[in-house]
């Protein structure tokens, strides 16, 4: 038992580091001898008062002090340089699995600091109408942040309409959120610490090394322990669609200066396991859906709800009350799943499922499925896109706004929100 612990760990670990691999040779998420440790991150991952990487030497076995706190020996060795306040936290730190094997793991997969953008066009040259991407809209900018970029480097610390936003993913449990970096007033920079919970990215940041959860956006570890990051409006879409939607719109540049083959998958055949990687996670108790089946994970006050995909399939359209709040989620769309084969472009096709607020101008509405990917509502006979914009009708011109949510995997979200419904 120990030993398959110990490969799974591994193969895991394989993985990751493949993400920030420079090389066009494939890697699967069961070969643990394909991983590169060549991720072209900065070596000095150290932190200075300016929140710039510094060059704090990382601990080693050799250095690493006394343990003073809860921390495990492998996550003490881990992180023995950091300046982390690790007795004020809001979690037990034995949850805190090494994701990353580095004396200093920070970064280890290196995020975007200063990201350029491109047109729709430019984008159209490297990326398929199917091909996945998270979509973030500020008064009217809007980016397309495609996943074939961002699992290699997880964190894109970026700016849109003025506003410093940092967009992360994390493909181990396909969460993709974007969230405000400004924090009582300054801004905020965040990196990836190489540590994991639940399998689920856990983030830093740069001014005082607290960790972040993904997933909630919450302060776990540190100085910030217990406080909440802004979370702004995001939703995995298709290229194509966001295009349709947007013309004018940006994308992230593979131009990124570190040379990787964007349009490769490095966790080659991840979704199709039958379980996360037990290293990192363990699979759900609640077996009402595989454990890396995809749902909407609606999360609107303290409420969550979550919504198969396989339900969605069935009834495309589904009209549902989440925290008294109505909503609207709807499915459709070709979408290519970006952790399927090793050419994300050429991976089955999962769909698009997006979770809206139903009320407009006052007025609930109520939707059905008309054709593929069109609707319309009840109230008012509009047609409507499955980005939530109206098109003909009453409503013509319309946009609904995005209801806050998640397109994660069945084990992260039965993990983080065990308490939770589920529309069935």
């Amino acid at each position: 038992m120990m030993l398959r612990r110990v490969f799974a760990g591994t193969v895991a670990a394989a993985a990751l580091l493949a993400a920030c691999s420079d090389s066009d040779e494939g890697t699967t998420a069961t070969d643990p001898t394909a991983a590169s440790a060549d991720t072209g991150a900065p070596s000095d991952t150290g932190v200075d008062d300016t929140g710039a990487p510094g060059t704090t030497p990382p601990a080693t076995s050799d250095t690493a002090p006394v343990a003073s706190d809860a921390r495990s020996s492998q996550l003490l060795l881990a992180t023995g340089a950091w300046p982390t306040d690790w007795s004020n936290t809001t979690i037990d730190l034995a949850e805190l699995a090494v994701g990353l094997p580095s004396a200093d793991p920070r970064d280890g997969i290196p995020p975007l600091y200063s990201p350029t953008f491109e047109s729709t066009a430019a984008g159209a040259e490297w990326l398929a109408p199917q091909d996945p991407g998270a979509l973030v809209v500020i008064d009217g900018d809007a980016r397309f942040f495609p996943l074939a970029i961002m699992t290699r480097h997880e964190i894109a610390n970026a700016e849109l309409a003025g506003v410093p936003v940092a967009l992360t993913y994390c493909p181990l449990c396909n969460t993709a959120l974007a969230f405000d970096r400004r924090l009582d007033g300054e801004e905020i920079r965040l990196g990836v610490s190489g540590l994991l919970r639940n399998s689920d990215l856990v983030m830093w940041d740069h001014r005082t090394t607290s960790l972040w959860q993904q997933i909630t956006g919450e302060g776990i570890v540190g100085e910030h322990a217990g406080r909440q990051l802004t979370r702004l409006p995001t939703a995995i879409v298709g290229y194509g669609e966001f295009v349709e939607a947007h013309p004018d719109g940006q994308v992230l540049s593979r131009d990124t200066g570190f040379g990787i083959d964007y349009g490769a998958n490095p966790y080659t055949g991840y979704s199709s396991l039958p379980a996360p990687f037990p290293g990192f996670a363990e699979s759900p108790t609640d077996t009402r859906f595989p454990a890396l089946e995809r749902v909407v994970g609606v999360t609107i006050g303290d409420t969550d709800k979550a919504y198969a995909f396989s339900s969605l399939e069935s009834m495309p359209a589904i009209n549902d009350v989440v925290a008294d709040t109505p909503v609207a989620v709807l499915w459709g769309g070709v979408t290519a799943d970006a952790l399927d084969q090793r050419s994300i472009s050429d991976s089955r096709q999962i769909g698009t499922a997006i979770a809206f607020l139903a009320t407009l101008d006052g007025q609930v509405l109520t939707f059905s499925q008309q054709g593929d990917s069109v609707f319309t509502d009840a109230e008012t006979g509009s047609t409507w896109t499955l980005l939530g914009r109206a098109v003909d009708g009453p409503l013509a011109g319309r946009q609904l706004e995005l209801a806050p949510h998640r397109n994660e995997f069945w084990f992260a979200f039965n993990a983080f929100f065990p308490d939770a419904d589920v529309w069935e």
